[in-house]
């Protein structure tokens, strides 16, 4: 390890027209780490996390993957080891569960090393739980199941870093909390640094180690999750509704 951060951004800020979403915004992530990123509707988060992984371009500011400058399109970043999930699942539907994964490991190209567990299709669909499904369509798996083999596809990229956006969305309490151990699982033993935004803040406070919160486009707190349940500002910004949980 070089001593840098894995992931970087500097002052970024995404502006589009005359609206700032993303208000200069400063955030580090070290190997290994596992990441909250919460904030109030129309916080800016989904798009700080689009400009993070190259689906969108910064309009200021500028981002690093292990101290290098790291700018272009979303196979750029995936080549520097970001891989990320989407709010809608983004799977194929007529492929198989298994193809989907396969068609992962092809994007990712097989010359980027991996731990035995993403060795192939097959170890990366016992890693998440879809061992079962791996003949079926992916359109004839439920809706959470879906998420999964979404995290299966990110992964068959052989990834450093690993971008959650609201896997959790639309899940039973009981499917959130399964999907959240399966990250925690992920992180531990893939040894990958995950960053995940999520709406159901108190089980994200419960399994991450740091917490951003974004409101209004800027960064409003950053630290362990028992301190930020405690601080004045985000307490306002959510109207103690979800951190009174």
């Amino acid at each position: 390890m070089n001593g840098h951060p894995l992931l970087e951004a500097r002052g970024l800020t995404v502006r589009f027209g005359g609206l700032t979403a993303v208000d200069a915004v400063s955030a580090a992530f070290a190997a290994g780490e596992l990441v909250g990123i919460i904030g109030p509707n129309g916080a800016g988060k989904t798009t700080f996390f689009n400009a993070l992984s190259g689906v969108i371009a910064p309009t200021a500011g500028e981002l690093y993957a292990s101290g290098r400058r790291l700018s272009g399109n979303p196979h750029r970043f995936a080549r520097e080891g970001v891989a990320r999930t989407f709010q809608t699942p983004r799977v194929f539907g007529d492929l198989s569960v298994e193809a989907n994964v396969d068609f992962g490991l092809q994007f990712a190209g097989r010359g980027r090393s991996a731990p035995w567990l993403l060795k192939d299709a097959t170890a990366i669909l016992n890693l998440i739980g879809l061992a079962g499904q791996a003949a079926l369509p992916a359109a004839a798996i439920t809706p959470s199941q879906q998420r999964l083999l979404e995290i299966g596809m990110a992964l068959a990229t052989r990834p450093k870093l690993l971008m959650l956006d609201e896997v959790a969305a639309g899940l039973t309490e009981a499917e959130v909390e399964s999907m959240a151990q399966l990250i925690r699982r992920l992180r531990d033993e893939l040894e990958i640094t995950v960053i995940w935004i999520e709406h159901a803040v108190t089980t994200l406070l419960r399994h991450v180690e740091r917490v951003l919160v974004l409101h209004q486009g800027r960064k409003l707190a950053d630290g362990a999750p028992a301190e930020i349940v405690r601080h004045p500002e985000v307490i306002e910004a959510y109207l103690g509704e979800e951190m009174a949980a």
